[in-house]
């Protein structure tokens, strides 16, 4: 794949001063610590493989905060200032990595406001009140946050399915997940909805539990980032521990097959262990264990574990150690 995020520098972005980190496969679960920066760093990542020009750079940035706070992302529904606001909440980022170099910083001096952006050393200043604020996504790049997706961010990534003519591979999955459900679609285009054993009405994909939307999510995002990347935050969310073989599988099963590269964050041992159980049960060497941490001088470090390096410390101490 040429496509591979294989190291990052992330410079003034949230927790990250002057970070650095390597040796990236296709599939790279990130552990650490609660609040040392797990979430964060995955969001550095979406944005740099993301900002390919300036409309989606803006638009990847305002998504963070949409993302953190849970909130709709319609901005239509937004004032200019609303979206402002919340934009300027990122006052600054800057990554370098082998995919791509992007950086933004908001200028304030003499009551002139500008926003600075650098996209592969092409600097491009605009005044903040000339900004046309054009929301533009980029295809095949996805990131589940931790509230999971909305209705329309769940039927954009369905579609991929349909266009793929998988459905009934996407029904085989849920099928091992819960076999009392025999379908899956949107009714009317517009509600994802499941149909049950003996049951010909079809209830609402909510009264099956946040699992099964984030399971439902994970196949379909997939499928969507065909030659992309995927970032799923807290890739257990609500899956119950005798699934997580079955979700592993599905996910570096897939993303071989689609040529996706993946990045997933999780706090449990036993999502990490059965990460590594899967990946050494289908022979799948193409994955990495990045722990973040910090190290005696409060220093933020990553260390990245190849597939032979994680496997061993599994084996040997059933846990990762820290920096």
């Amino acid at each position: 794949m040429q496509n591979h995020l294989k190291n990052i520098e992330i410079k003034d972005f949230k927790c990250f001063k002057d970070f650095k980190a390597e040796g990236f496969k296709r599939v790279n679960l990130i552990g650490g610590k609660n609040n040392v920066g797990k979430t964060a760093f995955m969001e550095a990542c979406y944005v740099n493989v993301s900002a390919t020009n300036i409309d989606i750079a803006w638009t990847k940035l305002f998504s963070l905060y949409v993302s953190r706070n849970n909130l709709e992302y319609v901005t239509e529904a937004m004032t200019r200032e609303h979206i402002i606001e919340k934009f300027e909440v990122t006052s600054g980022f800057n990554t370098i990595s082998n995919i791509n170099q992007f950086a933004f910083s908001l200028l304030n001096q003499d009551g002139k406001k500008e926003y600075k952006f650098t996209i592969n050393e092409k600097i491009t200043t605009i005044n903040s009140n000339e900004f046309a604020y054009n929301v533009k996504s980029h295809p095949g790049v996805r990131f589940i946050d931790n509230y999971g997706y909305t209705k329309s961010e769940l039927k954009e990534v369905y579609i991929a399915i349909q266009k793929k003519d998988a459905e009934e591979i996407l029904n085989k999955y849920i099928k091992k997940f819960d076999d009392n459900i025999v379908n899956f679609k949107f009714i009317g285009g517009e509600t994802p909805e499941c149909k049950v054993i003996d049951n010909d009405i079809y209830q609402g994909l909510s009264e099956f539990g946040d699992g099964l939307k984030h399971y439902i999510s994970i196949i379909c995002s997939l499928y969507f980032c065909s030659d992309g990347y995927l970032f799923i935050d807290e890739v257990d969310n609500g899956i119950h521990w005798t699934q997580l073989d079955r979700l592993w599988k599905i996910i570096l099963s897939i993303s071989k097959q689609q040529n996706v590269q993946v990045f997933a964050t999780t706090h449990s041992k036993e999502c990490l262990e059965s990460f590594a159980r899967v990946s050494q049960k289908l022979e799948d060497k193409d994955i990495a264990f990045i722990e973040l941490c910090k190290n005696r001088k409060n220093e933020l470090k990553a260390l990245t574990l190849d597939y032979e390096m994680f496997q061993s410390e599994i084996t040997q101490n059933h846990e990762v150690r820290g920096c």
